[in-house]
């Protein structure tokens, strides 16, 4: 792990510490990347309540419960699904702030409207549901430590009302 990424994990979890706010996540093309950032800072037990890894459409549905309709219409890599994401587990995680995100590392994969690269960051913070796209170059590794380091920054302006 980076130190920049370690860097925005210990900020994260010292503005949630500092407010008694707790955080949940839910990963797909991170694969649990952000999970173990945040569960590798000391004291992250006081404000990590739980992160599921929804790499399969399945487990989107069956887990975070992604209506099928969403998947079927936007796909997993939308907007839509980042959205329901977030919000689905805000309330399922019973968080403060609950991050997602979803999108394709490559090589494979990948879409005309979605190309390799492509990542959508979703957030739920107090029932204000916020999602971002962003593309990320780089081989499999970059783009998710890349998407791993934005996911902090995004929780970052979610607690900051951005």
């Amino acid at each position: 792990m980076s130190d920049e990424i370690r860097l925005k994990a210990e900020r994260l979890i010292r503005i949630l510490k500092t407010n008694g706010w707790t955080v949940a996540t839910a990963e797909s093309m991170t694969g649990g990347l952000v999970a173990a950032a945040i569960t590798s800072v000391p004291g992250a037990s006081e404000v990590f309540r739980e992160g599921y890894v929804v790499y399969a459409d399945e487990a989107k549905k069956n887990r975070l419960n992604v209506r099928p309709a969403t998947l079927e219409k936007h796909g997993s890599v939308s907007a839509e699904c980042a959205g329901e994401m977030a919000e689905n587990l805000e309330k399922l995680a019973q968080c403060d702030l609950a991050l997602s995100i979803t999108g394709f590392a490559g090589p494979s994969g990948g879409t005309a409207d979605a190309p390799i690269g492509t990542v959508w960051f979703g957030s739920a913070f107090h029932g204000r549901i916020a999602t971002r796209v962003e593309r990320i170059p780089g081989d499999r590794d970059e783009v998710r430590r890349t998407a791993t380091l934005k996911l902090f920054l995004w929780g970052l302006e979610a607690l900051a009302g951005k």
